[in-house]
């Protein structure tokens, strides 16, 4: 039996105003300018797709030259998960630096010089902020993407986010809706579950949403996890009890009233794929409330495109899904592209913020956690840089450079890195000139060969003795708390040189050590060059 009363070509043109597809390559394919004639009306640009400011311009243009109100988005948190600066390190720290300083109009001055910059390069929707509680120290995926673990300052800074970043013209899409803090399980992998009891729920996980919809976000995307208390079977995303009975229910009925676009988290991830298919997903997900479908992070052709855009004719055609749902998904899309249009000319009248706010801020974000009882003596000649590097999350990825290196020689010429991972012999580098990555072996810095995590704590830490010599040390560690393999390194390593200077840029959960602990609260380059600064100031 079939619901469809409109022409085909509307029901296909639907479909595709739906979809939020990537694509590969740093210009714009022939199919993707083909498609937007047809009607796709959303684009994402992943870090595959970027070389420039310059060049995201360009291709954004030629974008709009196909579809005028053409949808572009972005996963530009700051901080870790960049995607303009994915090759260089982000030029503003991400959401646990701007929690541990607390003060709403910083993180509503930085929100806003990012949304300046993507709103100059086109971009005007950006799959940010993650509103996500931090409860689990241990998660996986969001930790140093969270504001923190406290719900009320998460929800105060999530709505200086959206107001700084939606002032420049870009539709804020506020995430990973109901709450992705409390896990210990990355559903890009698999299923995490959420065990809460609904009361819990709202004291904790959605108090950052309500802020989030008062403050005006455009965009909430939805989070492919399991909350029993909301829905026994049905990750969130595909759960019409979690995306229209709370997220879009009156707050009177106990909901949270929005009416905006609701975007789903990639549908490729695996807590959903692996279980109900790309194609099956995505159809469950438009009936549950869901406007938007993301997808191309990893799936990024023309192929993915067609095959989503028949489930979805199919299902409407099937009566699996009613098509007033999908006209009404599609139509909040196009409200949303109305309002960038609007909002965007709004903003090229607003004062710029200042350009030096990332760094600031990063400056401002920095704590000392430790210093030893003896005096402390600050770097004034070459160091040696001892990486230990964690495997990256998906969300952050592996291009992006992290760490001190970079900003460290270009105080101290002469400095040299080594980096150490889990389950192998570490990077090695040649010393030629580049971004001074500890996190991919390249770089400004010159970067030596590391010893794995498989080889015991004292063969590592050993390593980096020899490396070192009579150079002073600095350890740059990231969520020592979570691997076991960098604590003990970390701490064989601080028993035979006990001057050495230790630089957390994860969440700051471990117990600190070394002559002198910093904390940074994220990775990102200026959070870096707000760490070599200090440990070279005279009176850090």
């Amino acid at each position: 039996m079939t619901t469809m009363t409109r022409g085909t070509d509307t029901l296909t043109r639907d479909a595709l105003t739906v979809l939020q597809p990537g694509f590969t390559g740093t210009d714009a394919p022939d199919w993707l300018l083909r498609r937007l004639g047809e009607g796709l009306a959303s684009v994402g640009l992943f870090g595959r797709n970027i070389t420039s400011p310059e060049q995201v311009a360009a291709l954004t243009a030629r974008l709009r030259a196909e579809h005028p109100d053409v949808l572009v988005a972005i996963d530009e948190e700051g901080g870790d998960v960049t995607r303009l600066e994915v090759r260089g390190g982000s030029s503003f720290p991400g959401n646990l630096a701007l929690g541990a300083v607390d003060d709403t109009d910083l993180t509503r001055a930085v929100a806003g010089e990012l949304g300046r910059r993507l709103a100059e390069c086109g971009v005007n929707l950006n799959w940010a902020p993650s509103a996500d509680v931090n409860s689990d120290p241990g998660n996986p995926v969001i930790g140093v993407r969270s504001f923190g673990a406290d719900p009320h300052l998460v929800a105060r800074h999530t709505a200086a986010y959206v107001q700084g970043l939606q002032s420049a013209g870009v539709a804020a899409c506020t995430k990973h809706f109901p709450g992705h803090g409390d896990t210990s399980v990355d559903s890009h992998h698999h299923l995490p579950r959420i065990t809460a009891d609904l009361d819990t729920l709202q004291e904790r996980e959605l108090p950052p949403f309500r802020a989030a919809i008062a403050a005006g976000t455009r965009a909430v995307m939805s989070a492919h996890i399991l909350l029993p208390a909301l829905d026994g079977s049905l990750p969130a995303t595909l759960s019409r009890n979690v995306l229209t009975g709370l997220l879009r229910a009156p707050a009177a009925e106990g909901g949270l009233g929005f009416d905006g676009l609701i975007v789903t988290d990639a549908m490729e991830m695996q807590a959903v794929a692996a279980t109900y298919g790309i194609e099956r997903g995505s159809v469950l997900a438009v009936a549950a409330g869901a406007d938007a479908i993301c997808v191309g992070g990893e799936r990024a052709d023309e192929d993915i495109v067609l095959r989503l855009r028949d489930a979805l004719v199919t299902a409407v055609r099937e009566g699996e899904l009613p098509e007033e749902r999908l006209a009404e998904a599609a139509a909040r899309v196009r409200a949303l592209a109305r309002w960038t249009r609007g909002a965007g000319a709004a903003a090229g009248t607003a004062p710029a913020p200042a350009p030096e706010a990332g760094l600031n801020a990063a400056r401002r974000a920095l704590r000392v956690t430790h210093r030893a009882p003896a005096p402390y003596v600050p770097l004034t000649a070459p160091a040696y840089v001892a990486v230990f590097s964690p495997a990256a999350n998906i969300a952050v990825g592996h291009e992006t450079p992290w760490g001190v290196s970079a900003a460290l020689t270009d105080l101290l010429p002469g400095t040299t890195t080594g980096r150490f991972s889990a389950g192998g012999s570490g990077a090695s580098g040649n010393g030629a000139q580049g971004n001074g990555a500890e996190g991919n072996g390249a770089g400004n810095a010159r970067t030596g060969r590391g010893a794995g995590a498989d080889s015991a704590p004292d063969v590592m830490a050993g390593e980096v003795l020899r490396a070192a010599g009579d150079r002073r040390i600095v350890a740059v560690v990231r969520d020592v708390h979570r691997h076991s393999w960098m604590a003990d390194a970390l701490a064989a390593l601080v028993d035979a040189r006990p001057d050495t200077i230790v630089v957390e840029m994860g969440v700051p959960q471990a117990p600190p050590t070394g002559a002198l602990h910093i904390a940074t609260h994220g990775a990102a380059r200026v959070c870096g060059q707000a760490a070599a600064e200090f440990i070279t100031a005279p009176t850090p």
